[in-house]
């Protein structure tokens, strides 16, 4: 009798072992392009890896280092679902959306810390905020300059404090990566700014003891040149309703005072 000749259960018939190689193949690709979220163009440039850190949540991203601050947060948005508006971006200060990651220096490994709420939060206190800002604003234009004000004029004809730090009239620069110190209160005494970013948070120092205020609680920051030292600003961060509640700072280096209201305020209140 012939006896049929046919393959074990257990053995693969002929081309298996080829289909086989080519699905594993095509699982893994699955999985590389699960775990990249850089795009096509990205893998053509040399890339970083960074850690976004947001509202106690940590993700990893890949991204080109010629990329702009504006693509990154488009990749942020990707990830947490923040939009690029409601964003405050923290690397070394507040990080430009017009610069490439390389010229602000991003190196591979770093951390970047993204502050920002959900539309729904945003709409529910930039309404009030902005209607405080505009009462303010119009009550500021019907007095008379604030450093000619007696207030202020007892404080500043104290002189410029012989510790404070160098001014720069006329340019814009990021905030250093140390306190900004040297610097009065409205009483006379010395005071300093510490901007902890990754805390959200704006601790005001003097010799007595450290405010740590949240910068979502600051309403306002206003500023004014100093006559006749314009190179410095007298600057007040309203921390409640009224201007009763504005603490003022005297003698802070202009080159600052942007960089400083961006990191409070966050240009994403305007939207």
């Amino acid at each position: 009798m012939e006896s049929d000749t046919r393959p074990n259960d257990g053995e693969p018939l002929e081309g298996d072992s080829e289909n086989a190689s080519q699905t594993d193949s095509g699982n893994a690709t699955t999985q590389d392009c699960s775990i990249s979220n850089g795009d096509d163009a990205d893998e053509q440039q040399e890339m970083v890896d960074l850690k976004i850190i947001w509202n106690k949540n940590k993700y990893d991203l890949k991204i080109g280092i010629d990329n702009t601050g504006a693509k990154l947060k488009e990749k942020i948005h990707s990830l947490t679902g923040l939009p690029p508006s409601m964003q405050k971006v923290m690397y070394k200060g507040l990080l430009p959306e017009d610069k490439t990651l390389r010229e602000i220096k991003v190196t591979n490994g770093a951390k970047i810390m993204v502050v920002g709420s959900t539309i729904n939060d945003v709409l529910a206190v930039n309404t009030p905020k902005e209607v405080i800002q505009q009462e303010v604003k119009a009550e500021e234009n019907k007095k008379e300059p604030l450093c000619r004000q007696k207030q202020h004029r007892k404080v500043l004809d104290k002189g410029k404090p012989e510790d404070i730090m160098p001014a720069i009239k006329g340019t814009k620069e990021r905030l250093p990566t140390v306190p900004l110190s040297g610097m009065f209160n409205k009483s006379g005494g010395k005071v300093r700014l510490t901007f902890k970013l990754e805390q959200d948070q704006l601790w005001i120092g003097t010799k007595e003891r450290t405010e740590k205020v949240p910068m979502g609680s600051i309403k306002n920051v206003v500023s004014e040149p100093i006559e006749g030292h314009e190179d410095y600003h007298m600057m007040a961060f309203q921390l409640g309703p009224t201007e009763a509640s504005q603490y003022w700072v005297y003698w802070v280096p202009a080159q600052f005072v942007d960089a400083i209201k961006d990191t409070v305020l966050g240009k994403w209140q305007y939207f």
